[in-house]
């Protein structure tokens, strides 16, 4: 169980009327896939200033520097308007991060994580906000990213989807997906997330209900969380003047019982992490029963269960998971009118597989050059690790 924080940016106070001037911050990426690590990134960005404003770059620009996006610019909109950290969003910001950007939002400085990114031309997008000293680092969240996500789906899709045999092509390209002969670069590479809690701290505030909330209570795998999952949050957390929703996450051995062999594509762990990060959802339950019992709802006190449009798989016993919440009269169908699964991801990354794999292998390539360009050079950039063979 673990409980997260209400209102936009967590409920962070900002600077009164008579105190000092408040930090405003600026952020930017593509946010494709947008998972854990994005928030962890902007939740340290947050916590250097007053006021968070993040500037989201179109499927034009992505697709021009780096490749195609698997999800659509106004998804990604919606996804990190979505993050409890971020108090605005700017659409259409300029791949190259530049003063007059800054600016123009009245922003102190930038932050970005200790990664590297590049233009199509392999140049430093950060190079001038850099050099005039408006820069400010965070650390970048080890175990995920969108080239690993992309890979994991890559990977369970070109066979062992569909109950076939790996093939010696899947499986060679399985043996050497992360690993790193070769000099492989220490961003693109994969490499195991290891939860703490610490890190669960970092992202729950704690609250606890409030006389007059309305305790609500979802259920699910929130596997890959994404646009489809954020929509039915908001829907749900629009359902009462002072909600305040709890988020149930069911084991992966759970889901892989009622989704298959492949799936949860992201552990529960990371699962955990991700639902935590969303504005909507005051509260995770970690490892939920399958089954939504009377002892649960008792003692979280829930006043409504709700469950979206998809289909509702029988318990092991062939039971109702959600007959307890029925026979109060307390269960709700919400539609949210967004009908993304993670399903329909997967079946995007299969129909565009050889474009992400392009994409990943064009994005480690430039990456290699630029890390060799620096060692030329005598110097080694931040963030850069060495790998075990």
């Amino acid at each position: 169980m673990i409980r997260n924080g209400h209102g936009a940016a967590g409920g962070a106070e900002r600077p009164g009327p008579g105190s000092r001037r408040a930090v405003r911050v600026w952020c930017d990426g593509c946010y494709d896939m947008v998972h854990y690590g994005h928030s962890n990134q902007l939740r340290q960005a947050r916590a250097m200033g007053d006021y968070l404003i993040v500037g989201v770059h179109t499927d034009e620009e992505i697709s021009k520097h780096k490749g195609p996006p698997v999800f659509t610019q106004e998804e990604r909109y919606k996804m990190v308007q979505a993050i409890k950290w971020v108090d605005e969003v700017v659409p259409a910001a300029p791949y190259v991060t530049t003063l007059e950007t800054l600016d123009k939002y009245s922003c102190d400085f930038c932050v970005h994580g200790n990664d590297i990114t590049l233009t199509v031309d392999g140049r430093d997008t950060y190079e001038e906000v850099k050099q005039a000293g408006r820069y400010r680092e965070c650390k970048r969240t080890q175990g995920v990213s969108t080239t690993d996500l992309v890979g994991r789906m890559l990977l369970v899709t070109k066979a062992h989807h569909r109950g076939q045999e790996m093939t010696s092509e899947c499986r060679e390209y399985a043996d050497s997906f992360g690993k790193c002969p070769g000099g492989r670069n220490p961003w693109t590479g994969v490499s195991q997330f290891l939860q703490t809690s610490q890190k669960i701290i970092q992202f729950a505030s704690g609250k606890e209900p409030q006389p007059g909330d309305t305790v609500i209570y979802v259920a699910g795998a929130f596997d890959l969380f994404h646009i489809g999952h954020v929509d039915f949050l908001e829907k749900v957390h629009s359902l009462a003047e002072r909600p305040y929703v709890i988020a149930g996450l069911h084991f992966d051995q759970e889901v892989n019982q009622y989704k298959g062999k492949n799936y949860p594509i992201m552990n529960l762990h990371e699962r955990t992490l991700s639902v935590l990060a969303c504005r909507y959802v005051s509260e995770v339950v970690i490892g939920a029963p399958y089954a939504v019992t009377a002892e649960l709802l008792d003692h979280f006190k829930v006043e409504l269960v709700c469950h979206g449009k998809t289909e509702i798989v029988p318990d092991k016993d062939g039971s109702d998971p959600y007959q307890e919440p029925k026979k109060r009269g307390i269960f709700c169908h919400v539609d949210s009118g967004n009908d993304l699964t993670t399903d329909l991801i997967v079946q995007r990354i299969i129909k565009n597989r050889l474009a992400y794999e392009a994409r990943n292998q064009k994005k480690e390539a430039k990456e290699l050059a630029f890390l060799e360009a620096a060692r030329q050079q005598g110097t080694r950039p931040e963030g850069e690790r060495d790998c075990d063979l």
